[in-house]
């Protein structure tokens, strides 16, 4: 089995809008990395794409402009992923975004209904993630 998400930290945020209570985080590029079970190395790929909130309800301002991310957390229900956001993800109940920003002092943050992700065209591959290499763009 292969497993793959989305690296927060260096991901790249285009823009981040709140529309009609949904509030959708546009990534121009973020960074996935893919595991196939049984292998010590990943690989490295980029996508664009929208993680979606809906029902959203920020409790902070929404950081203006394109940024990178420094890493957060999202919440789906009971689980919390930091640093990251798995692929696939849909989930309905209890959902919450943290985000943090280089450029911005306070985090966003949010909280809703229902979480996705819905990434564009297809990845391109960067490089191979050996252990004991560095692993920062």
């Amino acid at each position: 089995m292969d497993s793959s998400s989305i690296r927060l930290p260096e991901s790249e945020i285009a823009t981040i809008a709140l529309s009609e209570g949904q509030l959708r985080i546009h990534f121009a590029r973020a960074y996935i990395v893919k595991t196939m079970t049984g292998s010590v190395e990943q690989t490295l790929w980029w996508q664009a794409g929208d993680l979606i909130l809906d029902g959203a309800e920020p409790t902070t301002p929404l950081p203006s402009g394109p940024c990178v991310c420094a890493g957060g957390d999202i919440e789906d229900n009971i689980y919390t992923y930091r640093d990251m956001i798995p692929i696939p993800l849909i989930s309905r109940g209890h959902a919450r975004c943290v985000l943090r920003c280089r450029a911005h002092e306070t985090p966003l943050i949010a909280t809703g209904h229902a979480i996705r992700l819905e990434l564009h065209d297809v990845p391109k591959y960067l490089r191979h993630l050996r252990p004991g290499t560095n692993t920062s763009d």
